[in-house]
């Protein structure tokens, strides 16, 4: 810092421009937390307090470490101490930190639901070469160093002890939890990313990346779609569909070599999938046989790198077929026009797609990348994937009933709102796609759950790995379970729509109040707005529910994990409720002395309050009482397992499909009134502080 702080002092900078651009790069050395340029490495890494660090646009992570060489640039932004999220391939070289940066916010919002919050990295290769299979070696060479550099900087432990690195000062704390997870570009890369980390001794070992060898196969489960499916039943419930069992008309974006879009169009045999386009072709087929065209998908599925041109085309119905994006022109069919509900005799290929994404179906599932719908108030340039800018549409021109999400950010935030104002029912990816995520994280703790019994031979590396196997289903059905649930959070909160706006403004307000929220970032409704509806008798869309339900949860998690409840003896059983039942005996020891067992019992009462009580409750009890969210907690836990509720809400869910939905949230509506009456009891009749053992013994 000499240096610079020598011209300031000695007046040599007299341009304004060159004293702030001196002063902020000033401001950033002081921002630097550690680096590995004194380990003589041919890449240099750097972390920062990204909070400190001048100008940087919102939201700002909690930290975020630079990588940088002659071969490739990345980054990696966390927003906690213990985060995760995936690792992109980017091609976008002068602005991958803004690439990187809407994920990672995305990222925080799907993480709601699990134990880290949300992370994102992402690297680009500077001189790339154009041989395909030279590229891929390439690739994955400048991903093994971005690594690297990350762990080069990163704390370890060894027998039971935090070791920072040698020759790496640290001006921050202990910071030991670095764990990374597939995504665009690095979907095989986890088995490369664990080689990094055994190469480190990293006490992690090979669950530092989900999803490689010895892990859970994302697409092989088809876990993310499964999860985004779980949304569009319920969708469909709501308005007396049975997807599993009614025929309807689908869209789609993506190709059955792809995970979430193929997988998905394989959980139904009543799909009549009318139309689809990827980076390639368009495909129609505007009245499909379900039957028949359900195999001809699952038999693409299984081909390695197929594409639409692989669809036997005899199957494919009058007046359809598949067509090239490079074409000039394609002619429509009479069958296209009346599928689209257009007049046109040709349409270029991107006024085709267009029109494609504006059909009268009953679904539109993205299962593919880029982002194609807007709100009309919004730019192009607003949204910020210039490749599919000629493919946009606006949320008010889609004429489908359902959208299901399977892909990031295929909707700009705005858009989903323009849909839902117009009565289209959509959620977010956050919310339809969380499963991948969540499923990462039970590898992720499962596997340092079982470490010591490896490390004690108490369980062979052989016999850990049978195991996980086994659990594979088991696992799927606890990650589906968060799906599940969310989504009915946010129908239930729906049904109550206007009534619960002032609980949610002031909620709102005070999640800004300490920092965690921006209104205006996350494209929720200022106070105005809310006067508005309040006078309409409209509430809140359900993707601004999403929002607001994660953000909830990420304030309730942070106060009970500064709080003594995740220590307390009753949550033990909360605890074990995370672990598949295949382990929770055999393993009870290593489950109960787990590195993040404060996580998971934080994350686990969250999630069990919020998803049954709704977004606003614990906001609502601290304000009229002023107790702590842990107090809240407690009192909670004692009230559902006294008057043991969570039979009632399983009984009340067994109903799907049988009943009306409306008449089950009203149900659920009941209970939950019916909770915060016996909450507020149990904290006036116990002085604030529950007991929560003793209460639920005495009564």
């Amino acid at each position: 810092l000499f240096p610079y702080t020598t011209l300031f002092r000695s007046g040599e900078v007299t341009n304004l421009n060159e004293d702030r651009a001196l002063r902020r790069l000033l401001d950033t050395i002081k921002a630097s937390l550690r680096t590995n340029f004194f380990l003589d490495k041919n890449y240099i890494s750097v972390k920062f307090d990204s909070r400190k660090v001048p100008d940087l646009p919102l939201p700002r992570p909690m930290y975020e470490i630079f990588v940088y060489s002659t071969e490739v640039e990345a980054i990696h932004l966390r927003g906690g101490m213990v985060a995760r999220g995936g690792l992109r391939w980017s091609d976008r070289n002068e602005d991958f930190r803004t690439e990187v940066l809407g994920l990672m916010k995305a990222q925080m919002v799907k993480n709601s639901v699990i134990v880290p919050v949300g992370s994102k990295g992402g690297f680009v290769v500077k001189q790339p070469v154009e041989e395909r299979e030279a590229k891929l070696k390439q690739g994955i060479e400048c991903y093994k160093n971005f690594l690297r550099g990350c762990l080069d900087i990163t704390d370890n432990i060894v027998n039971g002890k935090v070791v920072t690195p040698k020759n790496v000062v640290r001006r921050d704390g202990e910071d030991p939890y670095f764990v990374v997870a597939a995504d665009k570009g690095t979907a095989t890369f986890s088995d490369f990313a664990n080689s990094v980390s055994k190469e480190y001794g990293f006490w992690l070992d090979d669950a530092f990346a989900s999803g490689g060898s010895v892990g859970y196969d994302h697409k092989k489960m088809g876990i993310t779609a499964k999860g985004g499916w779980i949304s569009v039943q319920r969708h469909f419930r709501e308005i007396g569909v049975d997807v599993q069992k009614d025929e309807f008309t689908v869209v789609g974006i993506g190709d059955m070599a792809g995970d979430v879009f193929g997988n998905g169009m394989l959980l139904s045999d009543k799909i009549k999938l009318v139309a689809a386009f990827n980076h390639m072709h368009i495909f129609f087929d505007p009245n499909p046989n379900s039957a028949a065209s359900f195999k001809e998908r699952e038999r693409m599925f299984t081909l390695p790198r197929s594409s639409w041109e692989d669809y036997n085309q005899k199957l494919i119905s009058k007046g359809g077929g598949i067509f090239k994006r490079s074409e000039k022109s394609i002619k429509l069919t009479p069958e296209i026009k009346e599928l689209l509900g257009i007049k046109a005799d040709s349409l270029t290929p991107d006024e085709l797609i267009r029109a494609t994404v504006t059909a009268p179906v009953d679904l539109l599932w993205n299962g593919g990348i880029g982002t194609y719908v807007k709100a009309t108030s919004e730019s192009h340039r607003d949204v910020g994937d210039k490749n599919n800018d000629n493919l946009r549409v606006d949320g008010k021109d889609l004429r489908c009933k359902v959208i299901g999400e399977g892909g990031n950010l295929g909707f700009t935030q705005l858009g989903r709102i323009e849909f839902a104002q117009k009565g289209g029912r959509i959620n977010t990816d956050a919310i339809d796609n969380s499963a991948g995520v969540d499923c990462s994280d039970h590898e992720v703790n499962i596997k340092i759950a079982l470490a010591p019994a490896v490390e004690k031979k108490k369980l062979t590396e052989a016999a850990r790995d049978k195991l996980l196997e086994k659990m594979t289903d088991e696992v799927g059905a606890l990650v589906l379970r968060d799906n599940y649930l969310q989504t009915q959070a946010l129908s239930i909160a729906e049904k109550q729509g206007a009534e619960l706006l002032e609980s949610q403004q002031s909620l709102m307000k005070k999640l800004t109040e300490i920092g965690l929220l921006s209104r205006s970032i996350e494209f929720l409704p200022d106070d105005e707005e809310i006067a508005s509806r309040i006078n309409a008798r409209k509430g809140l869309t359900r993707p601004e529910l999403a929002v607001i339900l994660a953000y909830s949860k990420l304030s309730l998690y942070n106060e009970l994990l500064d709080s003594s409840l995740p220590d307390e003896d009753y949550f033990k059983n909360d605890l074990m409720l995370y672990f598949p039942e295949k382990m929770r005996a055999e393993f009870k020891a290593e489950i109960e002395n787990h590195k993040l067992k404060r996580e998971i019992v934080a994350t686990f009462v969250t999630n069990s309050i919020v998803n049954r009580a709704g977004s606003t409750f614990f906001h609502n009890i601290i304000k009229d009482t002023g107790l702590a969210a842990a107090d809240v907690a407690r009192s909670y836990t004692a009230a559902r397992d006294i008057f043991s509720l969570r039979k009632y809400w399983k009984e009340i869910e067994s109903l799907d499909g049988k009943v009306p939905a409306s008449t089950q949230y009203d149900m659920f509506i009941e209970i939950g009134k019916f909770i915060e009456r016996q909450t507020f009891w149990f904290l006036r009749n116990s002085s604030g502080r529950v007991k929560v053992e003793e209460t639920v013994k005495n009564y």
